[in-house]
């Protein structure tokens, strides 16, 4: 079976929806099977994403890609640097 990717927006209302059902006296386990995820993912959520609203969870992930971007970005000129070090010292 495929998994299933949640959108920043839609982990925000499960966690919320979440937080209600446990307020109406559910466990966090029936609460999480209601909203169909597992309990795991529900505490790596809450972890991640715990407090923020819908704009702010949109920007978190939005900022984290562009992190990879910018990192795989300066590791790419490093090892361009590197090279270009070697070759104008004469040993490649």
């Amino acid at each position: 079976m495929a998994k299933k990717r949640y959108s920043a927006d839609q982990i925000v209302t499960k966690l919320r929806q979440i937080d209600v059902l446990v307020g109406q006296g559910r466990t966090v386990v029936q609460a999480c099977k209601e909203a169909e995820i597992t309990g795991q993912s529900y505490y790596r959520w809450r972890n991640e994403y715990g407090g923020l609203e819908i704009e702010q969870a949109k920007r978190f992930k939005e900022l984290e890609r562009e992190n990879g971007r910018l990192k795989r970005l300066v590791a790419d000129l490093s090892l361009e640097k590197q090279v270009l070090k070697d070759i104008a010292e004469g040993n490649l």
